[in-house]
């Protein structure tokens, strides 16, 4: 099994993503910096340029989730209140950022193992 088999999302549109992993790990990534840290080509070019991907939610304002589908059996797609919705995150990239302290954090207590959510459909 990779680390980035997952058993179950969960999507709160308000708070919160997590993912809880075939390994037992259960990563949450809260949304402000889910939304800065957002995979796609427009946003790591902002990046690399220096530039803010998102200057409200550096600020503090809130950001939520208006929609999320899963993407094949390999990540997430989040449509944002702010109106972005390319970004598709992996479950390789978003356990490689909470296992690096990046984004989100880790509970290893694994809990029941079943998160509920939308990881089965």
């Amino acid at each position: 099994m990779a680390h980035h088999d997952i058993e179950s999302v969960e999507v709160d549109r308000r708070s919160h993503v997590e993912v809880l992993f075939d390994d037992g790990v259960r990563a949450r990534f809260e949304l402000g910096p889910l939304r800065l840290a957002c995979p796609c080509a427009d946003c790591n070019a902002k990046r690399t340029r220096g530039q803010s991907v998102q200057p409200a939610v550096e600020r503090g304002d809130s950001i939520t989730i208006t929609d999320a589908e899963l993407s094949g059996a390999w990540g997430l797609n989040l449509d944002w209140s702010d109106g972005h919705s390319t970004g598709i995150y992996a479950w390789e990239k978003l356990r490689a950022w909470v296992d690096a302290g990046e984004v989100g954090t880790i509970d290893e207590s694994g809990g029941s193992g079943n998160g509920g959510g939308d990881g089965g459909s």
